[in-house]
């Protein structure tokens, strides 16, 4: 949520300490052991062994060396293989036919490393998780979650047609809704990036600590990498600790820019779909579908950039601010001029906001001082709903220098009433900006819905009009475009396949 909540003493389950020999699996895979912060893998491999075949429905006689056999699920159609709960050294994680992975509890990889990659701290260990194209894998409950040490990496790399997916037990047997959620903990990324929690000047010290884990996060390492995580489907995840400490869907930590986030969908987090605590992480086409609270999350001082995103949020649910972009910088007790400011950057980002029967909500809300560039997106709602399409919250925000360049926002509020000098004063500042605009919006295909709300996020002829401004020239990272929103028209299908729940038949 807005603040990191520094927890002692916490944790969710005790680990399995296993030696790094045991859990090098060379027929598993071909993945290679890369050096920290190389994220080598491949060259020569020629991609995942191809499974054995099995008739359909029969699950795998046993599982691979190193993971423990827990029995059956989806009614005795799939062979359930439980990841170690400490992974030290390098695992792959083979996609198998009739074969399904679980984690139990927290499953961490490698131990924390410290904020130095020259001077890791004294008997820590590297882990490196490599997760084929294709897998899936589930857990049980709110406490059982995937955690990436400091100095460790995941490769997790599915393909536009085969994702790799997260999801819960009761997902796996059959027995989610369109409403189901909070089912397990989710994914969590710490890397080694500054943020705002840390002292950067020598000497280096860090106390973030991830929301909902024990795990600390932060250094000064811009570039730090924590792997590749593309074309990836998380769902049903979010879990609340305690009051205000949540695990998200994906959370991401002092994850430096040197980590690859591509093709990313959160569905149906009962907290944040992504949340991110600092660091220099870019992200690139991005789904986040039925999050409870807000689509994309930021704190303590994130720099990175983010380009191609859809955010639809769960129609009814949450009658908090929830938004699908809440943009925060805490901590408010550090003077303007000296703080660590968050200063995001999205570009070409659709943001569907909730049907709210409430002005307190927005569809994107900015607050606590952050500095926050956004350019060529949408903010709308459908006609019904209360929710202001954008919210500058207070006057550390408003004198951070939030900037709004061609922007199209079509909600029957523009902004949130109890904001709206604030909030108009930045918006008019902007170039190619439309703050009473009419949706021409459309869905991608036919009686595609989350809970009864159309997902309309294909450009129609009003937004299609709008000037655009150069991405490139705005961060390096991001790419031009001639359109404004994440998705152009029809033909534009760069969410299709690896995604569920966007068109008809591909349900979660």
């Amino acid at each position: 949520m807005d603040t990191v909540k520094t927890m002692t003493g916490f944790r969710l389950t005790t680990l399995l300490a296993l030696s790094a020999s045991a859990l090098t699996l060379a027929a598993c895979g071909s993945a290679e052991v890369a050096s920290p912060g190389e994220g080598d893998f491949g060259g020569g491999g020629g991609g995942p062994t191809p499974p054995p075949t099995l008739p359909p429905g029969t699950p795998a006689a046993d599982c691979p060396t190193g993971f423990a056999n827990v029995g059956t699920v989806a009614g005795g159609t799939l062979r359930a293989c439980q990841l170690p709960q400490q992974i030290n050294g390098a695992l792959t994680v083979p996609l198998r036919a009739g074969t399904i992975y679980a984690i139990s509890g927290r499953t961490s990889v490698g131990t924390d490393q410290g904020v130095d990659p020259a001077a890791p701290i004294a008997g820590s260990v590297q882990g490196i998780l490599t997760i084929e194209a294709g897998v899936r894998i589930f857990a049980s409950g709110g406490s059982d979650y995937l955690l990436v040490n400091r100095g460790s990496q995941l490769f997790a790399e599915g393909t536009a047609t085969t994702p790799i997916v997260f999801t819960s037990r009761q997902n796996v047997d059959g027995a989610t809704t369109e409403s189901s959620q909070g089912q397990w903990g989710g994914i969590v990324l710490a890397g080694r990036a500054p943020t705002a929690n840390c002292q950067l000047t020598a000497p280096v010290t860090c106390t973030g600590t991830v929301e909902g884990t024990s795990a600390f996060f932060g250094g000064n390492t811009a570039a730090d990498n924590s792997g590749r995580v593309r074309y990836v489907q998380i769902k049903f995840s979010g879990f609340e600790i305690s009051t205000g400490n949540e695990l998200q869907g994906l959370t991401m930590a002092g994850v430096g820019s040197g980590t690859t986030i591509d093709h990313i969908q959160v569905h149906n987090s009962s907290d944040d779909g992504i949340e991110i605590f600092g660091g220099n992480v870019n992200l690139r086409h991005i789904v986040i579908t039925g999050a409870d609270d807000d689509g994309m999350d930021t704190d303590t001082g994130w720099r990175g950039g983010a380009q191609f995103g859809i955010v639809t949020q769960r129609p009814a649910g949450s009658t908090s601010r929830s938004a699908g972009f809440e943009f925060s910088s805490a901590p408010t007790s550090v003077p303007l001029a000296s703080r660590y400011v968050s200063q995001p950057k999205m570009a070409n980002w659709t943001l569907v906001g909730r049907n709210a029967t409430t002005d307190a909500h927005t569809v994107a809300h900015f607050d606590t001082g952050t500095d926050a560039t956004i350019i060529n997106s949408v903010f709308t709602a459908v006609s019904t709903s209360l929710a202001g399409c954008m919210a500058i919250n207070d006057a550390d925000t408003a004198t951070s220098g939030v900037t709004f360049t061609s922007i199209y926002m079509s909600c029957t509020l523009p902004y949130r009433p109890a904001n709206t000098a604030l909030s108009a004063a930045a918006f008019t500042a902007g170039a190619n900006n439309v703050a009473n605009g009419a949706s021409t919006m459309t869905a991608p295909a036919a009686g595609t819905s989350l809970s009864n709300q159309v997902l309309t996020f294909i450009n129609g002829t009003n937004e299609n009009a709008r000037p655009t401004v150069a991405a490139a020239s705005v961060y390096s990272f991001f790419q031009n475009t001639t359109y404004i929103g994440a998705v152009q028209n029809a033909a534009d299908t760069w969410y299709q396949g690896w995604t569920c729940g966007l068109t008809a038949g591909a349900t979660c």
